[in-house]
């Protein structure tokens, strides 16, 4: 649905953007992330058109942006990071003149604007002005306007900047409730927000792709294990790192003086908890808790731009 062909932008002597290729199938909810600069700003203005590429091409449903313009636009609905409502309209004022700027046919455009207004949650306050609506109905609205005319790709840049967590659960599940009726395009510095909402992510790092993966497949090779032991007794910490099936030990703050607490890096042949149960019941140390460890995305993201590759 989307498709980014060798994408390079240059300003002046600074790469913004350096040979991006990617695509996204249709119905897919890809996010978009980077540090500031990375890049991210600068695809996504040029996929909605506000930007022509130093070099390559991008499509939309196989239309060319820069070459078919009229009607790769028709194709996208964008919700940039200030919401571009305006607060002296009333919500249904603003959807109806958004689906005049999508060429909404207007005997369909009453029903239309309700129809997005109930997807969106915003039913109950169509005839209230937007000046008067709080930041996350704001938020609503955009999302709203953005969805007017139906496009097949929804691009929201950080579209829970602002909210409190209530409103951030309420636009996660509506961002939920788009996935698969439309292709959709979420930047967001809110880590676990992605994490919750995409199926894959795409990291860009001093305007290079470093990384484009299923969230599956974003997971350590490695097997860890942390565990909370009844001791910070050194000899236990020797013990722990001459097992045979932990291949690495780190300590890990713990509030608790009295307690040590670790990951196990471990060699995944299924011994170690074994072995570990083995150890402390010889040193009649008591084992408080122990559990595997997964990457976040936040692990990942830092891993990445750390060492630019995952």
């Amino acid at each position: 649905m989307i498709a980014f062909d060798h994408v390079s932008k240059r300003y002046g002597a600074l790469n913004a953007l350096q040979d991006i290729t990617f695509s996204v199938p249709k119905g897919q909810v890809l996010g978009l992330l980077g540090q500031n600069g990375a890049g991210k700003t600068t695809a996504m203005n040029i996929l909605t058109g506000c930007l022509a590429p130093s070099s390559g091409s991008v499509s939309i449903g196989g239309k060319d942006v820069l070459l078919h313009p009229r009607e790769a636009k028709r194709m996208i609905g964008y919700l940039p990071e200030a919401a571009p409502v305006y607060d002296e309209m009333t919500v249904r004022a603003y959807l109806r003149f958004a689906c005049e700027l999508k060429e909404v046919e207007r005997k369909a455009m009453n029903g239309h604007v309700e129809a997005v207004a109930e997807k969106t949650g915003l039913s109950d306050v169509l005839d209230r002005k937007i000046g008067n609506l709080s930041k996350g109905y704001r938020q609503r609205t955009g999302v709203a306007q953005a969805l007017c005319g139906t496009p097949e790709v929804i691009v929201l840049d950080e579209p829970t900047a602002g909210l409190d967590p209530r409103q951030n659960s309420e636009m996660r599940n509506l961002i939920l409730s788009l996935a698969g009726e439309h292709t959709i395009l979420f930047s967001s510095h809110i880590l676990s927000e992605v994490q919750a909402v995409c199926s894959r992510v795409i990291i860009l790092h001093h305007g290079k792709m470093i990384c484009d993966k299923a969230l599956r497949d974003l997971q350590s090779k490695e097997h860890r294990l942390r565990v909370v032991i009844d001791s910070r007794d050194e000899k236990l910490l020797s013990a722990l790192r001459q097992l045979h099936s932990v291949l690495r030990v780190e300590i890990e703050a713990n509030p608790n003086p009295g307690l040590t607490q670790a990951v196990l890096t471990v060699d995944g042949s299924g011994l170690a908890e074994r072995e570990l149960f083995t150890l402390l019941s010889a040193l009649q140390t008591p084992l408080l808790r122990l559990s595997p460890v997964e990457d976040s995305l936040e692990d990942v993201f830092l891993r990445a731009t750390m060492d630019e590759t995952v």
